[in-house]
C-alpha cells in the first residue's frame, strides 16, 4: 500500500514556494511532482495545515449499510433466497446492488448463505 509523504517534506516544499520558488522548481528540488505541491497548498489553505488524510479503507459500503434494515427484513422473509433472488427483490424496491456488494455486506454482518447444516467433524477426512 502507498504511504503519504511526511509532513516535514510537505512543510519544507511549501516554505520554498513561499520564499518565491515556482511549483516546478520546488518539486524538482524536493523530488515530488508539481501537482503534489499544488495539492498541498490547497490543503494548507482549506485545513490550515498539510496533514495527510487517512489512506485506504472502505469508502462505499455506506450506501448499502443505509438500507441494512430493509435487507435484513427481506432476509427474514426469504430465508432460502439466493443472493441473485435477493438482488432482484431489492431491485424491485429501487435499490440495485452488485453481487459482490451483497456478499461483502453478508460478511460484515456474519450472515451465511449455506443452505444445509454443517456436517459433523470426521475423524478420518475433512468435511465441509
Amino acid at each position: 500500500m502507498s504511504k503519504a509523504l511526511s509532513v516535514d517534506l510537505r512543510t519544507r516544499a511549501l516554505a520554498a514556494v513561499a520564499q518565491g520558488a515556482t511549483h516546478r522548481e520546488a518539486a524538482a528540488r524536493f523530488g515530488v511532482s508539481a501537482a503534489s505541491i499544488s495539492r498541498w497548498r490547497a490543503l494548507e489553505r482549506e485545513q490550515g495545515d498539510v496533514q495527510p488524510g487517512p489512506l485506504g479503507g472502505d469508502r462505499r459500503s455506506g450506501r448499502i449499510e443505509a438500507h441494512a434494515e430493509m435487507i435484513l427484513q427481506l432476509l427474514g422473509q426469504m430465508r432460502d433466497a439466493t443472493i441473485a433472488e435477493l438482488r432482484h427483490e431489492l431491485g424491485e424496491r429501487g435499490q440495485w446492488f452488485g453481487y459482490g456488494t451483497l456478499r461483502r455486506f453478508f460478511q460484515r454482518h456474519r450472515i451465511t448463505r449455506k443452505k444445509r447444516p454443517r456436517m459433523p467433524p470426521s475423524r478420518t477426512v475433512p468435511t465441509s
